[in-house]
């Protein structure tokens, strides 16, 4: 059995000294990058409004609204009481159904029309059937994953952590196209070379355990060159990937061990579970898209606050360009 290393919070907290290390200067960052347009997928919904009329308040890019155009604008007629000038534009296109709203919506962004998705008040599945159409979808061969960039509290780094939504149960090349997705996201917010973090129980290979195989794989892998623009080691402990102390104690020396940017979950419990402990346990902020199509994409949920939701449209939008 693993043995653990009681670590206090004080021990973990690195006080950061640097602002770019901040989900708000993702959303100064995506200000400054013109002519992006985000489509939304179902738009009728009061808190994607919502959303989007703060985007439009911090000028974060321009919105195309696929859904019921009656139910949109009376949203928006009262959302934009309080409405700041604004540089960028807001259009309704009316939809008789989520799934015309959802065809519409990737359409446009798979003709250049836009170029973020935005999911609304629809069912995911059914924006995901869209978007894996083969006629106009955003299949691009690699596998789509959730990528969710953590902000905690007095923590000097953000936490990158793949996939607490997506794929429930990853096979090894699922993983390796995981991490180059989370690479492609962290190099978008200024990580230039990600240090990733295969996560298991324990921190050295157990045949029992597929988790540490894969890790050790995914290890190899990234040293031949089969995964790049990122360097993985693993497998980690959590607490072996996130705190230098716990490292030191057990005696592991690597460039990832206590200083890990990107957090790969075995499975989506485990990452589901970690999203969530970091937000109602830890207090962290948090911005997530959807990596791996031709665009990124934004699947926010009723239960995601609407920072939560603004600092994912703003990730997603840095995410463009890269």
């Amino acid at each position: 059995m693993a043995r653990i290393l009681h670590i206090t919070y004080m021990e973990l907290k690195r006080e950061r000294v640097d602002d770019t290390l901040l989900l708000e200067s993702l959303i100064d960052k995506a200000t400054q990058l013109n002519n992006v347009t985000v489509a939304v997928a179902a738009a009728e919904d009061e808190e994607v409004i919502g959303a989007v009329s703060e985007a439009l308040n911090r000028n974060l890019a321009n919105f195309i609204l696929f859904g019921d155009n009656e139910k949109i604008t009376t949203i928006l007629d009262v959302n934009q009481k309080d409405q700041q000038k604004s540089n960028k534009s807001v259009t309704v296109v009316h939809a008789d159904s989520n799934k015309m709203a959802a065809e519409m919506a990737v359409r446009a962004v798979s003709s250049g029309e836009a170029t973020v998705l935005m999911k609304g008040n629809i069912p995911t599945s059914d924006l995901l059937k869209a978007v894996l159409n083969k006629e106009y979808g955003l299949r691009t061969g690699n596998i789509l994953s959730h990528v969710a960039v953590f902000e905690i509290p007095e923590y000097d780094r953000f936490t990158i952590v793949t996939d607490a939504g997506m794929n429930i149960a990853p096979d090894l090349e699922q993983k390796a196209q995981m991490i180059r997705n989370a690479a492609a996201i962290a190099k978008a917010i200024g990580i230039e070379y990600p240090k990733v973090a295969p996560i298991a129980a324990v921190e050295v290979v157990n045949p029992a355990m597929q988790a540490t195989i894969d890790a050790a794989a995914l290890t190899i892998m990234n040293k031949r060159g089969q995964i790049t623009g990122c360097i993985v080691d693993g497998p980690l402990a959590l607490d072996n990937a996130i705190s230098s102390i716990a490292a030191e104690h057990k005696g592991i020396h690597s460039e990832v061990a206590g200083r890990a940017d990107v957090l790969l979950v075995p499975a989506i419990e485990v990452g589901n579970v970690l999203y969530k402990s970091l937000v109602y346990f830890a207090k962290a902020k948090v911005g997530a898209v959807i990596a791996g199509a031709k665009a990124p994409i934004v699947l926010t949920s009723r239960a995601d606050s609407a920072e939560s939701k603004l600092y994912s449209l703003a990730l997603a939008i840095c995410s463009v360009t890269k």
